[in-house]
């Protein structure tokens, strides 16, 4: 059974049908088998075909498999190079914010970069680092402060994000989260302050670029240092060193001073100024030199071109206008529109106080100066020290910004003495608040009091005259007479006597000296509240004042011009403006006319000038009518705020009834003054005017004798206003 051996099938007999046992061979190969169990004969290929596909899909299986395991490891190797990929581009895109940390001082505009992320420290919202402007921020304010003030950042500090703007040409200043900001009429740069979310695609610098960075080397005393300017893509700058700098003529120096927004012009100043000056920004001393002003008669035509408008040129290329020496200048403010008032400081300077005590009395001072905005156009602040006698330490006029404030107020030394406020206030009332002393006249006079425990004289009366004076007077009284303390008192409830009104507002009981600084705030809201200082609405300026002129026959042309006289007169003893009185008038015969209304004219020269083109109208006496005409359309659009006073001229008896206008005229709280001339019925002046009659009806003979009366009504009108209750 070779075959079967050669063929290796195991089980099978070789063989051919028909011959059992016999074996066909071809080739010495079976080509038939017996199958020993079944008895049936195969032919090789019916065992091989089969067993070859089993083979082949064996095979595949095989192949397949090994491709799974290719495909797998490939894969595998895909997955880690797109995982080794990603993790790369995170580390390209994504690297570690590093955020520049500042301090409370800095401001925007010594920073060169556009928008930029900074981390500030804590405690910025002292009112030491200024700050212009609300929302947007003059570049001159404090990063860190500006933040506060917007309400991103607390006084914990953190990082803020801070954008560049174009400059404003007004910046208005506020309250807001324990930080006064400052107005500024202009300023070159602003800047406005968000919260740190950085935004996508924006990179931020890590390290910030300064206008002037000291270097180790400048701190330690090195003279010459090189400033530059912040690079342009595709320039070149060269550094500009301080000698180079001082090389600059000195008039061009002037120019580049005076030429900024808010440098001081040395034309108006009333002393010379040194160019070169201690420069904050710069850090560094530049010579001091004096030059006169271009329009003087000993400026020579080099000096009158180096003011010609243009940029100054040195070797080494254009100097940046944050590298001048007037980039430290301190931008003069004009002060706070919203709170426009005079105000004087009456300090204690007895002996009483101590040394201690009065310290924290001038800190207190220097506080709320810092928190008010000292300008020319918002408030101004002068100091009285009172202890035996008042003397005045600066007047109104004296300093016209809080620093130079705070350090005058710095250099005032105790006096000594008794606590005399009353003769404190009788002096500030007819000595300080004068033309002459800086009081403006449109500006509400304030008076605040400082009294360490209880004065040694009286104020009631010398208060009463202040007040009818147009002074808004504040106490602040720290540590007053306790229970056992108060038989010592002169006069009790004295703040009460005093102030402008006895509702509150005006008084401030401090317990101890120590908390006195609890009173910076209020006081300064409350004396910048210019629509409740009641004190300022004097009998002279609270009133709309309307003119009922009797234009009749009888008058005649010549008296008719005194009468106008007379008008202008009266016209003259008032504060006259859209906010203080306002005078208005109609003439009558048997009709009316509207000469003008109490918004037509806003000032005293004006008033006056119509007053004198009043033309003369001639006809019969309407008395009753004119008054009635004169409430429906003159008194009507008089201002609710505002006192109305009627003032009638007639020379005769009225055609009509008078009663019931005078009636409608009580009714509608209209104060009537009856002026009667010649030939008017007295007992109807005492039915026109207003009760009680003596103080508001007058009677002259004649024409010429109007003017002696003048006196005698402004006396009655600022009687009966003064004599409104203050409560």
């Amino acid at each position: 059974m070779g075959c079967l051996t050669e063929n290796g099938l195991s089980g099978y007999q070789c063989g051919y049908p028909g011959s059992v046992g016999q074996c066909k061979m071809m080739q010495n190969v079976c080509t038939y088998f017996v199958h020993p169990v079944q008895n049936s004969w195969l032919k090789l290929d019916d065992i091989f075909l089969p067993l070859q596909g089993a083979i082949l899909i064996f095979m595949g299986i095989v192949v397949l498999t090994m491709k799974a395991s290719v495909i797998e490891v490939l894969l595998v190797l895909l997955v880690t190079g797109i995982h080794s990929n990603k993790e790369t581009a995170k580390k390209i895109k994504r690297p570690k914010l590093t955020v520049p940390q500042i301090n409370c001082d800095v401001k925007a505009g010594k920073i060169i970069n556009p928008e930029f992320m900074v981390k500030c420290p804590a405690g910025c919202q002292d009112p030491k680092y200024h700050v212009y402007g609300t929302g947007v921020y003059a570049s001159y304010s404090s990063v860190c402060g500006a933040a506060i003030h917007s309400g991103v950042l607390a006084n914990s500090g953190g990082k803020i994000l801070v954008r560049k703007v174009a400059g404003q040409s007004g910046y208005k200043g506020s309250y807001s989260n324990g930080v006064q900001s400052l107005s500024l009429p202009r300023w070159r740069e602003s800047f406005i302050i968000s919260e740190s979310k950085p935004q996508k695609g924006v990179t931020y610098p890590s390290t910030l670029t300064y206008s002037s960075s000291k270097t180790a080397a400048a701190k330690a005393g090195e003279t010459t240092k090189a400033y530059e300017k912040p690079s342009i893509p595709g320039t070149t700058t060269q550094p500009v060193t301080l000698t180079q700098a001082l090389a600059i003529p000195v008039a061009e120096a002037t120019h580049r001073a005076t030429s900024k927004p808010f440098a001081a012009s040395i034309t108006s100043s009333p002393r010379p100024q040194p160019v070169g000056h201690r420069s904050q920004e710069m850090g560094l001393w530049s010579p001091t030199t004096y030059t006169s002003s271009p329009h003087s008669p000993g400026a020579s035509p080099e000096e009158m071109d180096a003011w010609k408008s243009g940029p100054v040129l040195l070797d080494s290329g254009l100097v940046p206008k944050e590298e001048l020496s007037t980039q430290s200048s301190e931008p003069v403010s004009q002060g706070d529109p919203n709170c426009k008032i005079d105000l004087s400081f009456l300090i204690d300077g007895s002996t009483s106080i101590g040394k201690r005590r009065f310290q924290m009395q001038k800190q207190f001072l220097v506080d709320v100066v810092q928190a008010l905005d000292i300008g020319p156009a918002g408030p101004l602040v002068g100091v009285v020290q009172y202890g035996d006698n008042p003397a005045t330490q600066f007047n109104l006029k004296t300093h016209m910004n809080s620093q130079d404030l705070k350090t005058a107020i710095e250099k005032i030394t105790l006096r000594g003495g008794l606590s005399n406020v009353g003769r404190a206030i009788s002096f500030v009332t007819k000595n300080f608040f004068s033309k002459a002393n800086g009081n403006r006249g449109g500006a509400p006079n304030v008076a605040v009091v400082m009294v360490d425990g209880w004065p040694t004289d009286k104020v009631e009366e010398v208060s009463r005259v202040a007040r009818e004076s147009g002074i808004n007077i504040f106490f602040v009284t720290v540590e007053g007479a306790a229970e056992r303390e108060k038989q010592h008192v002169v006069e009790p409830s004295f703040a009460s006597k005093a102030v402008c009104r006895t509702n509150g507002f005006y008084s401030f009981n401090v317990q101890s000296w120590f908390t006195l600084h609890k009173t910076v705030q209020p006081l300064v809201k409350r004396v910048c509240d210019t629509d409740r200082l009641a004190c300022s609405k004097t009998c002279l300026n609270s009133a709309d004042i309307g003119f009922v002129i009797d234009g009749s026959s009888s008058v005649g042309t010549s008296n008719f011009r005194t009468v106008l006289q007379f008008v202008a007169n009266l016209s003259k003893e008032f504060e006259i403006s859209d906010t203080d009185t306002r005078i208005g008038a109609v003439q009558y015969t048997y009709e009316q006319r509207l000469e003008f209304g109490f918004d037509k004219y806003n000032s005293k020269p004006d008033i006056l000038s119509a007053i004198r083109r009043v033309g003369y109208w001639s006809g019969g006496t309407s008395t009753g009518a004119a008054i009635q005409y004169a409430l429906e359309q003159l008194f009507k659009k008089s201002k609710p705020n505002k006192r109305k006073v009627m003032i009638l001229i007639t020379d005769g008896r009225s055609y009509d009834d008078v009663r019931i206008p005078a009636m409608a005229a009580y009714q509608k709280g209209v104060i009537t003054y009856a002026i009667g001339i010649a030939w008017a019925a007295q007992d109807e002046l005492e039915v026109i005017a207003t009760h009680p009659a003596r103080d508001h009806s007058f009677f002259v003979d004649e024409f010429d004798n109007l003017y002696k009366v003048v006196p005698r009504i402004i006396q009655n009108i600022c009687t009966e206003f003064n004599s409104q209750p203050r409560n």
